[in-house]
């Protein structure tokens, strides 16, 4: 079966590279197939040749580039703890009250009682 034009392959290759769509058969090197030594045109094209570059630490995650892990200060965590040992879910007002306290971000509350209950989670389990 011939694949033409606006076959799912084609429309995929010619969303991925952007600009004048091509006919089946004519073959467009894609920016994230070339090796990371090649230049990159774009920065989306130059953080994915960073992504696969021997240098990148694989246990990143996949997290956000430039953000670095959040140190908790030691009032930070014994507020956290105590606000866990009362509730180990957190409502929308307790979540604002301690992130203006705690000067953190309400993104940063969640994500710290979500570890926190997986923790709690491995704890129990492993006393089993």
């Amino acid at each position: 079966m011939e694949k033409g034009p606006f076959s799912v392959e084609w429309l995929a290759q010619s969303s991925r590279g952007g600009g004048a769509r091509e006919m089946p058969g004519e073959s467009r090197p894609c920016p994230l197939q070339m090796p990371p030594s090649v230049p990159a045109d774009s920065p989306r094209d130059r953080e994915a040749a960073e992504r696969r570059s021997p240098g990148h630490e694989a246990g990143s995650g996949g997290s956000a580039p430039g953000r670095s892990r959040t140190k908790f200060s030691a009032a930070q965590l014994q507020e956290l703890e105590r606000s866990f040992r009362q509730q180990r879910y957190i409502g929308a007002g307790e979540k604002r009250r301690l992130a203006a306290v705690l000067n953190l971000s309400q993104s940063q509350i969640k994500n710290w009682f979500q570890n926190r209950r997986m923790k709690f989670k491995r704890q129990t389990q492993d006393a089993r």
